[in-house]
């Protein structure tokens, strides 16, 4: 009886932390969604957009295509994201599980990274060909539309550049850098908000009697914790971000094929061509302003979902 009851809870926290997850990745991705196409022109240095900074290229986008225009993509980004993230953070919640039970000193101090890291590998491997498809209809420009949505985009990659292959391209940059992104992000945001609730419970927490410890973050806090792990994973991992983009947007310009070739020979071409701070970290500034507000908002909107939900977001301080 007490099997059953532990498995059926089981699911039961499963099921909210899904619900949670896919909530929080799409509030998170529709508050950003003008600076992410406008991320993606840049990392791939669209011709029409090349030379505008993070407002110039907002602005152009409106006048030479149209309000509306700032959300191309973002269709396939909100069928790709709810998946992405209730997978990506109900992994975490189980990876983090397990692996407190794994009595081993260098998985006791990098649980969180651990599990970050492989909640995100997870999440991407079951996602990444919308990822691929998203990218692609955003870098389209008004009058030189390629796609005419998710499933013509998906039908013509398949057919016509290589079959599956085509849908992930550039995974194995994404991989190589999830693994620090979502690691540090995780292992960020679960420091900080264990820094919070030992040394500043009365500043940045309220009491929960409810919750492990007693106490939950506020709003704020919640804010701030999210807003500085997107700082520092992004800051890690933004190269490969940048090669990932050039190899899953190669085909759509006869001038950048070769970045399709292979994640080492692109990251060469990319830093021959325009060295680490106009190449490998090409829009870094407005990635900057994207991902912090958008990993804050991630974050806080889980823990408040997980709250509404009933579910524990405390954690042991002393």
């Amino acid at each position: 009886m007490a099997l059953k009851l532990e498995q059926e809870n089981d699911l039961e926290f499963i099921l909210k932390s899904l619900l949670a997850g896919g909530v929080a990745g799409m509030c998170a991705k529709t508050t950003v969604a003008p600076l992410d196409r406008m991320k993606i022109l840049l990392q791939a240095q669209s011709a029409h957009y090349k030379h505008h900074g993070i407002v110039g290229g907002l602005a152009a986008i409106v006048k030479k295509e149209s309000l509306i225009a700032l959300y191309k993509g973002n269709g396939a980004q909100m069928v790709r994201i709810f998946p992405y993230a209730a997978t990506q953070f109900t992994s975490f919640e189980i990876y983090k599980k397990y692996l407190s039970k794994v009595h081993i000193p260098v998985v006791q101090h990098g649980d969180k990274f651990i599990a970050g890291a492989g909640a995100g590998v997870t999440a991407v491997t079951l996602t990444y060909p919308l990822d691929t498809i998203r990218a692609r209809l955003a870098f389209q420009i008004t009058g030189e539309h390629r796609y005419k949505g998710i499933v013509h985009a998906a039908i013509t990659m398949f057919h016509t550049e290589g079959g599956i292959r085509a849908l992930y391209r550039g995974f194995v940059p994404t991989m190589c850098g999830m693994v620090p992104y979502a690691g540090f992000s995780f292992y960020c945001f679960e420091s900080l908000k264990f820094f919070c609730m030992k040394y500043m419970p009365t500043a940045l927490c309220r009491k929960c009697e409810r919750n492990t410890g007693g106490l939950v973050l506020t709003v704020p806090g919640k804010l701030i914790c999210g807003g500085l792990a997107g700082a520092v994973a992004q800051s890690v991992s933004y190269p490969l971000d940048v090669t990932r983009r050039r190899m899953q947007l190669a085909c759509m310009d006869p001038q950048t094929a070769k970045f399709g070739t292979g994640m080492v020979k692109t990251l060469t071409l990319i830093y021959r061509d325009n060295g680490i701070v106009k190449g490998l970290y090409r829009g870094m500034s407005i990635n900057y302003i994207r991902a912090i507000p958008m990993v804050a908002t991630s974050f806080s909107t889980y823990e408040l979902m997980k709250q509404l939900l009933q579910l524990d977001t405390g954690m042991k301080v002393s």
